[in-house]
């Protein structure tokens, strides 16, 4: 009988264990984006690549949601709310607030405040979700953040005064900081009653009509400049950026959720930043400073052993139950 309740035990764990990795896949995919974007800003303005990504992930998931429409049937009053903080805040109000911050701040303040989110998500998670956290949890999430600040900063103090903190732009980073772990909370509360393709398609779905509205009221021409060539190239690179960081590392990320809870998983999204460095050394050259990889082994220090205290815990309440 114990040999039984062990194997079942493991086959009940094991999901908890890949889907945090899966989470962490999916966060790091995001780091290839600026790979495509930096090419498409040079013909189109940010809310319009942004609008001709959902489009094509439109086509993609508007599919995938037909053969799921089942559940669209249990939407109520609640899940509706979660759905318009995954898709509009999530999407594309967090991501505008960002942007401009970073115009309207200093660079370093906005990017370190910015770093908040994982606690707003823990908040968020602990309120909305009721999720219990471990004992050394707080540990493993200084561990996480003061990695996260390494690879941005270095050994440096990122602001000379107080006083960057204080103003517009940098109560917009924290509003984006908020509006993305709340994303990440709602989306795991959706998971409860969805299936992760039914959250994923509905992300981006309901996240048209809003960024075609901005868009208009943008008022920016359409045009790209350098003939059938250069338009070839906005249009390999769109369907590449919408495929690969937008519909696989969602899909990845959802699926991963699906088993995480959102306050581990504010610390999977961890991975992103470390692409982007890596990145950065491969594509653009860019030296690897020691700073960078002490920060890059502190994130995954961290994120090994909360993905070793998620499964423990799994295993305690399922011992529990039993």
């Amino acid at each position: 009988m114990s040999n039984v309740s062990a194997s079942s035990s493991g086959m009940r764990t094991s999901p908890v264990r890949s889907g945090f990795w899966l989470v962490v896949l999916g966060a790091a995919l995001w780091g290839v984006d600026p790979l495509f974007r930096i090419i498409l800003l040079k013909s189109l303005t940010s809310s319009q690549i942004v609008l001709l990504e959902h489009v094509v992930l439109f086509l993609a998931a508007a599919p995938v949601l037909w053969r799921h429409r089942a559940e669209l049937k249990s939407i109520g009053i609640r899940q509706a709310g979660a759905l318009l903080v995954v898709s509009w805040g999530g999407s594309a109000v967090a991501t505008i607030l960002f942007t401009k911050a970073l115009s309207s701040g200093d660079l370093n303040a906005v990017l370190l405040l910015q770093k908040l989110q994982p606690v707003f998500a823990i908040g968020l998670a602990a309120v909305i979700l009721k999720e219990r956290l471990p004992r050394n949890f707080g540990l493993l999430i200084v561990l996480a953040l003061a990695g996260t600040y390494l690879l941005t900063f270095g050994w440096t103090v990122p602001f000379g005064h107080v006083n960057n903190f204080v103003s517009v732009g940098s109560l917009m980073a924290m509003g984006a900081a908020a509006l993305w772990g709340g994303s990440t909370v709602m989306g795991r509360y959706l998971l409860g009653s969805m299936s992760y393709e039914t959250v994923t398609s509905l992300r981006f779905i309901l996240a048209l009509p809003l960024l075609f509205t901005l868009t208009t009221l943008e008022g920016a021409p359409w045009q790209v400049s350098g003939g059938l060539g250069a338009t070839s190239l906005v249009a390999i690179n769109l369907l590449l950026q919408a495929l690969l960081p937008g519909l696989l590392s969602m899909l990845l990320y959802y699926k991963g959720l699906n088993t995480t809870k959102a306050s581990f998983a504010t610390l999977a999204e961890l991975s992103f930043p470390m692409t982007g460095i890596l990145i950065n050394w491969v594509v653009y050259h860019q030296l690897v400073t020691m700073a960078q990889v002490v920060g890059f082994a502190l994130i995954w220090t961290a994120l090994f052993y909360i993905s070793s205290q998620q499964t423990k815990q799994q295993q305690t309440e399922l011992k529990r139950a039993a």
